[in-house]
């Protein structure tokens, strides 16, 4: 099964994610078929919080992707600030 989770990157308490779409059966950071965005939890000065390519995440979950319970919030956050 296809999903759509966040991968983490970043330094030791200063974690960043990109939001990446992989199959299931691989580990949290490991080989992932398409990078759909990126989430900094606490961004500083004009870093961004949240960008996020919302016509491929519809277009993965449309094919049958299933996002995880944190990118679900994601998605409907980036959908908020869009309209």
């Amino acid at each position: 099964m296809v999903v759509i989770r966040l991968s983490r990157r970043g330094m030791k308490k200063q974690p960043r994610y990109r939001i990446t779409v992989a199959d299931q059966r691989r580990w949290r950071d490991g080989r992932y078929i398409e990078v759909i965005g990126q989430f900094n939890p606490s961004p500083r000065g004009s870093e961004e919080k949240l960008t996020l390519d919302l016509d491929k995440a519809k277009d993965w979950i449309k094919k049958g992707a299933q996002p995880s319970e944190r990118v679900k919030k994601l998605i409907a956050m980036a959908e908020n600030n869009s309209n």
